[in-house]
């Protein structure tokens, strides 16, 4: 029964950490926040105030920038140490910042303004009250009592380097007063604070991928005013802007090349595979093509060959006589020459191999020819007409010696 409250006020805290704040601890970025623009420090608002440098918060839409401002402290005597990122060997961490009596550390970060990496040379605490150096504060017009001037020496370098550690990172560590100051008692940031950061959150303007490096809005004079004479833009980007790319994106950009090569393979097989089977139809449409060519052929050779046996099987039957019989008397031979005086061959004879010529342009062959039984006897032609015989002389005429 004791763990229910406990579990309650461990709900309650989680639900009034701010929504920017509690991304921070939820997410592992390893994508390194950009640059610390440039910029100047707007004028002082009133005595009692105390500067607060600018910085990238990291939400859901990625770093945003949350502009310096001049706020109160929650209470006298205690001094502001800001926030930094901080690698970790795998991700980036916030680390945020604190109100204590001392300055702890801020990775090495120079954000200007009396902040040069390592402890504050904008004022000190004496008597109750704040004396302000003028030579890294803006007091302006702004009647002030306790102020000084002294010229602070960075000892670090001033290149706009937002985080400590990892690639290209502030190469610091803390000496033994700042962990003797990050070990003392803190007092987190003020509500205005709070607000503060929020704001800057919601307003998309201040997103890097935005603005690239460069707000419109790099400070203020108070505490979510983003607008009106106290807004303070920057000059110029610290660095040039690097798009980041998330390890999200990482894994999405490299798997988009072996994607992009598989499909490239796929694609690359469908051709190949296309190829192959229009070599496979061409092949296929060349032999079809060739069969019906070779079967054309032998179509057109049988038709040939049936034209030409037409007009043969037609000469043949032309060319095949009738059968008639010729007379007896001219089928026997004997009774031609038994005959006293041998006739010529009858005319009909003569006729039958007339009719039996094939016409000129066809020449049929030998089978064309007439059957020889069709024919008249050979006798009947090779027998010549008998020749008279020679006359006696006359018998008044003697005969020559």
């Amino acid at each position: 029964m004791r763990k229910t409250p406990r579990f309650l006020s461990l709900v309650l805290l989680i639900l009034a950490i701010p929504a920017a704040l509690f991304a921070q601890f939820g997410v592992s970025i390893t994508i390194a926040p950009p640059a610390l623009p440039v910029y100047e420090q707007p004028m002082i608002p009133a005595a009692g105030y105390m500067w607060t440098p600018g910085y990238w918060a990291n939400g859901d839409e990625g770093y945003f920038w949350v502009p310096g401002t001049w706020v109160e402290p929650p209470e006298a005597g205690l001094l502001w140490t800001p926030g930094y990122w901080g690698w970790g060997g795998n991700a980036f961490a916030w680390n945020g910042g604190y109100w204590g009596t001392e300055i702890g550390f801020y990775g090495g970060v120079n954000y200007g303004f009396g902040y040069g990496g390592v402890g504050y040379g904008g004022g000190y605490w004496q008597n109750g009250g704040f004396y302000y150096n003028t030579s890294v504060n803006n007091v302006g017009s702004v009647h002030i009592t306790n102020v000084y001037n002294k010229t602070v020496i960075n000892t670090t370098t001033y290149n706009h380097v937002s985080y400590n550690g990892g690639t290209g990172g502030v190469n610091a560590r803390p000496t033994a007063a700042e962990e003797t100051a990050t070990r003392a008692h803190h007092t987190p940031a003020t509500a205005m604070q709070t607000q503060h950061e929020h704001a800057a959150s919601t307003n998309r303007a201040l997103l890097a991928s935005v603005n690239h490096g460069r707000p419109a809005v790099a400070a203020t004079s108070k505490p979510g005013e983003f607008s009106g004479k106290g807004v303070v833009a920057a000059k110029a980007a610290g660095a040039p802007y690097k798009a980041p790319e998330s390890k999200a994106a990482g894994t999405k950009a490299a798997a988009t090349p072996a994607n992009g090569n598989k499909a490239a393979e796929n694609k690359a097989a469908e051709n190949k595979a296309t190829e192959n089977k229009a070599t496979e139809n061409k092949a296929t449409e060349n032999k079809a093509a060739a069969a019906r060519t070779t079967e054309n052929k032998a179509s057109e050779n049988k038709a040939a060959a049936n034209k030409a046996a037409a007009p043969r099987t037609n000469e043949n039957k032309a060319a095949k006589p009738k059968e008639t019989h010729p007379p007896a008397e001219s089928a026997k031979p004997t009774a031609a020459r038994a005959q006293p005086a041998p006739r010529p061959a009858p005319s009909r004879a003569q006729s039958a191999p007339k009719q039996a010529a094939p016409k000129p342009e066809a020449r049929p062959a030998a089978a064309a020819a007439p059957k020889p039984e069709a024919r008249p006897t050979a006798a009947a032609h090779a027998q010549p007409a008998p020749r008279p015989a020679k006359e006696a002389p006359k018998s008044e005429e003697k005969p020559r010696q």
